[in-house]
């Protein structure tokens, strides 16, 4: 399966051949613009020339955060996200030896993968449950008890990045955000 998040053909290349791509994107996936947060990962590949995690956990924290805040930064608070995302990266190394994928192909079952993405940096209860939708919906990883795990996630229609395959479906995305966004507002 190939994601198709960013509306860039070449960023969404990456995000479908690196599972750590995958994750960087969800993970800088926060007060900024989703397909923007998950163009980060290509930005990053193209500036320090490799995703692997090691060599990320293991890079200069200045340097880094100096690549990550180049014109056009990975997030709208890239020294904050480099520091992050290179605590992700080392988190990857010690938990799954460096591999991404083993985080959600070793799940026992949904409410394992739940708990493996909530114990990663920057994922809370929600974006822990979008990412398991993600991998759901998107990549056919789907481990006994998903659904259960991830509430309204799971359903059909346009509720998160999970359900984001084309320009069309990313604004369908938009517009149901704002849609709850005024429903609060107005139940405040």
């Amino acid at each position: 399966m190939a994601i198709h998040i960013t509306g860039d053909e070449a960023a969404d290349q990456v995000l479908t051949d690196d599972p750590f791509a995958l994750l960087v994107g969800m993970m800088l996936d926060q007060q900024y613009p989703m397909e923007h947060a998950f163009r980060g990962p290509a930005k990053v590949l193209e500036r320090f020339g490799t995703l692997d995690p090691a060599r990320i956990a293991a890079a200069d924290p200045e340097e880094f955060a100096a690549l990550c805040a180049t014109a056009p930064a990975i997030h709208r608070f890239p020294g904050s996200m480099a520091a992050r995302l290179q605590e992700l990266a080392r988190l990857v190394c010690e938990e799954y030896d460096g591999d991404a994928s083993l985080l959600w192909s070793a799940a026992s079952d949904g409410r394992d993968l739940l708990k493996r993405v909530m114990a990663l940096p920057g994922f809370g209860k929600q974006k822990a449950q979008i990412f398991v939708a993600l991998l759901a919906k998107q990549l056919q990883v789907r481990p006994d008890g998903w659904e259960s795990v991830v509430g309204d996630y799971a359903l059909e229609g346009h509720r998160s990045v999970a359900d984001v395959v084309d320009p069309d479906s990313l604004q369908k995305v938009r517009d149901f955000k704002k849609q709850k966004k005024a429903a609060a507002k107005a139940g405040a």
